[in-house]
């Protein structure tokens, strides 16, 4: 499958967005009853979307609908036109599906394969592809990008650890794909073997939670690649929506198939460009399941200006946080990624912590567990620990009990890092 490489100046995007806003609110009014029956409640019309503007006046679409929607209520293709579906792993509730036509399944891979390409990746790589396959997209999807594209596939999913590190050395894999979580425990490990040099990584996609400026740096420094932050969602296609260029200051996104709103969380409202709120997502493209304004619940901000690339697709910044990740402690809302971005700040510490919340004597505490630099005297470990405590009085408005602990002390996963733990209830 060749790459089909979009290209759009002044308004072209715009136009092509809009066009495909009206067949696809028209397409969900007519063969949707769920959305049929929710645009009739706002009163709109498929012929009263004349601008992109006119995005505001449809619902949102929430988790939780597609959730009281399953397993296929949401599913309007005529069956024998859907060839897969693929679910999230459903650990608070019922799985959230999502299915596909043929032209659903290309749509995907085009676009993961646009990310491969924007970070440098071409057919003559080798892609160590650590994610899970199997009803989870990303091991799939970075499949389809990676077949699109031409490169040559490892499809190792979470595989023991001596068996990556041996299938790395022996087909001398140039791409690692992967969670934060996971590129980070293989870093340390290829280190502790000593045997970098005898790996081939130069670039690794890595997406599925998000992490810190601090990780990717830590990531970077001891695998000696460059490491792309790629973005989706399985309501949403799936990984490969976007991705940070080489300049790495915001994700692009593929406009052309995915339209994305930033608004209050609390109001609903519009934000400004530049501000900060929830990213909504609608589809320009699906036949199988198109979603209308989803709120994806993660906290972002539209890039207005234009990018040091010259890439024609506008950008969002990197994912701060989750809405349902937020932290309330003692009347100030924290999310985990500004505790990222004060020890990103931070010369002596990793990029690991653990953020640990309990209740004594009916109040609450909040405990930063941070492991310091590899080396790092123990002797300075108080010091520090009373600078980082100082800027987050600064910069956030709290003032947490801040805990300096050795290198490699804090859990390591394969999967998603558990950034909080909340004692509060227990307690």
């Amino acid at each position: 499958m060749a790459v089909e490489l979009a290209h759009f100046y002044g308004n072209d995007l715009a136009d092509m967005q809009l066009s495909k806003l009206k067949k696809t609110v028209a397409y969900v009014y007519a063969m949707s009853p769920f959305y049929r029956a929710k645009l009739d409640t706002a009163g709109v019309k498929p012929e009263d979307i004349r601008t992109l503007a006119d995005i505001a006046r449809l619902p949102f679409t929430t988790k939780e609908e597609l959730r009281d929607n399953y397993p296929d209520k949401l599913m309007i293709a005529p069956e024998r036109d859907v060839v897969r579906l693929h679910a999230s792993s459903g650990t608070t509730g019922k799985k959230t599906v999502s299915f596909y036509t043929k032209k659903d399944i290309n749509d995907w891979a085009q676009m993961m394969a646009r990310c491969f390409q924007m970070a440098g990746i071409g057919p003559r790589d080798r892609v160590h592809n650590t994610t899970g396959y199997g009803l989870w997209t990303a091991g799939v999807g970075f499949q389809l990008g990676i077949e699109a594209l031409g490169a040559m596939a490892v499809p190792i999913g979470p595989a023991p650890m001596d068996q990556q590190i041996e299938l790395m050395v022996d087909f001398g894999t140039t791409v690692l794909a992967s969670t934060s979580s996971y590129a980070l425990l293989l870093a340390e490990e290829i280190q502790r073997r000593n045997l970098r040099d005898q790996i081939k990584l130069r670039v690794a996609l890595i997406g599925s939670e998000r992490w810190s400026d601090k990780m990717r740096e830590q990531i970077n420094t001891l695998l000696d690649i460059e490491s792309f932050d790629i973005i989706g969602m399985t309501e949403v296609y799936g990984p490969g929506i976007g991705l940070d260029c080489h300049y790495h200051q915001g994700i692009h996104y593929w406009a052309d198939h995915v339209f994305f709103e930033i608004i209050d969380p609390v109001t609903q409202q519009p934000c400004q460009p530049g501000e900060q709120g929830e990213l909504v997502i609608t589809t320009l493209s699906k036949e199988a399941m198109p979603v209308i304004r989803y709120r994806t619940r993660d906290i972002t901000r539209m890039l207005p200006d234009p990018c040091k690339c010259n890439s024609p697709f506008p950008r969002i910044d990197r994912i701060l946080g989750r809405t349902d990740d937020m932290i309330k402690f003692r009347g100030v809302n924290i999310f985990p990624g500004q505790v990222d971005d004060v020890l990103n700040k931070v010369n002596g510490v990793s990029c690991e912590y653990q953020i640990v919340m309990e209740r004594q004597q009916g109040k609450d505490i909040m405990t930063v567990r941070v492991e310091a630099e590899e080396g790092l005297n123990p002797a300075e470990f108080e010091k520090l620990g009373a600078k980082i405590k100082q800027l987050y009085k600064n910069r956030i408005g709290v003032t947490p009990t801040v805990e300096i602990v050795n290198y490699k002390e804090l859990p390591r996963s394969e999967k998603k890092a558990k950034r909080v733990i909340d004692r509060r209830e227990q307690d």
